[in-house]
């Protein structure tokens, strides 16, 4: 059932929450280099009660409420960092940092989980076990942050973790569950394919490393198309492609760089497999040489059902059975995983776009911007969930 009292508390505010969001949009940092986002983070936690705070990772914080009766420990995650992009709105708190913005929801994220700490910081007295905040670096860089602060030992004894993406293609007022997969694992390729250059008009004194690359591109899509079953969600995407110096010169060697996005890592041996066979074949049959490699990314990120259905109960209970939207898995990425390795969660979607207001722009899109409305929503998520599940 709803709490009107959170809710009440939440509302109150809503103007601390935007002014958050406001100077961590102003004021964005590179992954592993949020020093001052980091810092500012800390200073605002100071200024509540109750708080055990602490510094997991040079740029990263976490703060610890143990509450006043036995329970379980929950954890919560908003990652801080910023991306590369420059930044084309207009506002008075847009980047002041060139080449730099929160183009992916981030500051958002950071002020909703400060609210939430503001909140139940001051409930206590009422709260069964320990709420663990998590303010996690580098989410946009490999191999991210939150593996980092789980070396750390952040998530030491903890029962269940949930964590939520603003998203602008989803309405502010819905809310996104998934049960089971929700994002996929990153993984990324580079192949460098050497022949022999030469005089354009002497092509058969070379051999041309850009025809041979073509053919290999033609090919690697093969393995999604013809050689996976179809009912394996899979993505291979070859996303550079760079040779060559002039217009009369056949160049020698040719990059090639992409990435496969995947839920079953079991898959991978066979996707590492069929790429080597692939360019293997057609680089020896046209005389030239290659080197492929393969790395790796972070897990994907898989909810658990019971915690699930529990983000879905506190939807319902909020706004009603309208806010709630089943989500299908999408194959973007995100290191959450790191956490849910350690214990169950589940990672929920808040809408945050307004055509009207302009925030319906994709992600990493240098027009990004959030409904501010939707901030208070997360907050009121995180808080009347947290008592759903240390209860």
């Amino acid at each position: 059932m709803k709490n009107t009292a959170f809710s009440n508390l939440v509302e109150a505010i809503e103007d601390e929450v935007i002014d958050w969001r406001r100077y961590l949009h102003k004021y964005p940092e590179l992954s592993f280099k949020e020093e001052k986002t980091s810092q500012f983070i800390y200073d605002t936690l100071q200024s509540f009660d109750n708080l055990e705070i602490s510094r997991p990772t040079k740029t990263s914080v976490m703060a610890r409420l143990i509450g006043a009766h036995p329970g379980k420990v929950l954890a919560i995650r908003a990652d801080i960092d910023a991306l590369p992009i420059q930044e084309e709105n207009s506002f008075s708190f847009s980047s002041k940092t060139p080449g730099v913005m929160h183009a992916c929801g981030h500051d958002g994220h950071t002020a909703i989980l400060l609210g939430t700490a503001k909140i139940l910081s001051t409930l206590q007295d009422k709260i069964k076990g320990e709420v663990r905040f998590l303010f996690q670096h580098a989410e946009e860089l490999a191999p991210g942050g939150a593996e980092e602060m789980v070396r750390a030992g952040v998530m030491n004894e903890v029962d269940v973790v949930i964590g939520t993406h603003l998203w602008s293609s989803l309405e502010t007022g819905e809310i996104g569950v998934a049960h089971g997969p929700v994002m996929a694992s990153p993984d990324t390729f580079s192949i460098t394919i050497t022949g022999h250059g030469g005089h354009a008009g002497l092509p058969h004194q070379t051999v041309d490393a850009i025809a041979i690359g073509a053919q290999v591109v033609t090919n690697l899509q093969h393995i999604v198309s013809r050689n996976v079953d179809p009912l394996d969600s899979l993505v291979l995407s070859i996303t550079k492609l760079a040779g060559g110096s002039a217009m009369n010169i056949i160049s020698g060697s040719v990059e090639i760089a992409g990435t496969v996005r995947l839920f079953s890592t079991e898959l991978r041996p066979t996707i590492c497999g069929l790429m080597e066979r692939i360019v293997k074949g057609i680089t020896e049959a046209h005389g030239a040489s290659y080197i492929l490699e393969y790395h790796e990314g972070v897990h994907p990120v898989v909810n658990d059902k019971k915690v699930a259905c529990v983000i879905e109960e506190t939807v319902c209970e909020l706004w009603g059975d309208e806010a709630l939207t089943l989500m299908k898995p999408n194959m973007g990425s995100e290191d959450f995983s790191a956490f849910l390795k350690k214990a169950p969660g589940t990672y929920f979607f808040t809408g945050a776009g307004n055509k009207e207001k302009g925030t319906d722009y994709p992600h990493h899109h240098p027009r990004f911007d959030i409904d501010e409305s939707a901030l208070l929503n997360g907050v009121n998520m995180f808080v009347h969930a947290t008592f759903k599940l240390l209860d």
